[in-house]
């Protein structure tokens, strides 16, 4: 059993960071088209996508806890 909790250790830590890879870009990507589409509003969009980036960055956490979790029961 000790193998297959690391693998799924590591499964769950790299879908995790793959995700939230995603996710970031997605996020950027679409304020980087809102700004470009109407200035004026940076400031809110900037906002909104960084409240959004830190949103997506806890899904890496969890899957970083859940990976030490699986690895404790090796």
């Amino acid at each position: 059993m000790g193998a297959l909790a690391l693998v799924a250790a590591a499964i769950v830590f790299g879908l995790g960071a793959l995700g939230a890879g995603i996710g970031n870009g997605l996020i950027v990507g679409r304020a980087l088209e809102g700004i470009s589409r109407q200035p004026e509003l940076r400031g809110t969009l900037q906002t909104t996508m960084f409240i959004g980036v830190g949103l997506v960055e806890a899904m890496p956490v969890v899957a970083l806890v859940l990976a030490f979790i699986l690895m404790g029961q090796a």
